[in-house]
């Protein structure tokens, strides 16, 4: 099974599911992440010189031997600008990566994220994994991650919010997820700034409190194809009995990948 990481920027893959990838990774499975901006390749960045995506680059596959990712994708959308370039050029780059990986899950950031590279980007991979294609429809399973600041810096009440319906244990991943983003030393910020160590530990105490566990990462499905609603059983799927059964079974709190 192939799992597709989409990142914006790198380390939001290390702050949405850090202990995910480390868990899939120690499970076997081929875990790809795919960086999705930098410095661009036809002017020079306004903002950024390219020397700076250098060290990005290599802090992020420093991270990615931390978790045991398989493959390490750098495209060169410019950052801080996805929603400035042609919608066709966007989606190209977005279908020709799914293309080529061919995963099995897609884990997106969250459409309502306060970044616009963020939202732009979900909605492009959003055209990748229609069902109506044959890589489209081989995505089995699409999820949107949180990230810090960006996922909770958005416009209260005037848009939805962050509202996790599917837990993954990563109590023992938790210091791997740590020990990665301190490979971003140009990322880091000293607490209480959301992109400290502490606050990122912080969310994934929470977010396992939220569902009896020690540690947990959170996620919002977008489509789940489980084998339990194709072969006519019925009944709850694991999914469903997070949110419905005793939240203090940690057996019930679904693992990475397919259901069973």
């Amino acid at each position: 099974m192939k799992i597709l990481v989409v990142a914006p920027h790198a380390d939001d893959e290390v702050l949405g599911l850090g202990g995910t990838i480390a868990r899939y990774a120690d499970e076997g499975r081929h875990v790809v992440v795919a960086v999705l901006t930098g410095h661009g390749l036809e002017e020079p960045h306004p903002l950024w010189p390219r020397e700076a995506w250098d060290v990005l680059r290599r802090e992020a596959r420093e991270a990615h031997g931390v978790l045991g990712v398989r493959e390490t994708i750098f495209e060169e959308i410019p950052a801080v600008g996805v929603a400035d370039q042609a919608v066709w050029k966007v989606n190209k780059t977005t279908m020709d990566l799914v293309r080529r990986v061919e995963p099995d899950v897609l884990y997106v950031p969250f459409l309502y994220d306060i970044h616009k590279d963020h939202r732009e980007l979900t909605h492009s991979f959003s055209v990748a994994w229609r069902p109506c294609t044959d890589v489209g429809r081989k995505i089995r399973e699409v999820f949107a991650y949180e990230t810090v600041s960006e996922t909770h810096w958005n416009l209260p009440y005037l848009e939805p919010s962050f509202c996790p319906n599917q837990w993954v244990d990563v109590g023992p991943y938790l210091d791997k997820k740590l020990r990665a983003m301190e490979c971003y030393q140009s990322q880091i910020r000293s607490f209480p700034d959301a992109r400290s160590l502490e606050a990122v530990e912080a969310l994934a105490r929470w977010r396992g409190c939220q569902v009896g566990l020690r540690a947990a990462e959170a996620f919002v499905t977008i489509r789940r194809v489980s084998p339990l609603s194709m072969n006519g059983r019925g009944g709850p799927t694991s999914l469903e009995r997070t949110r419905t059964d005793d939240r203090r079974d940690s057996s019930l709190v679904p693992r990475p990948g397919p259901a069973v």
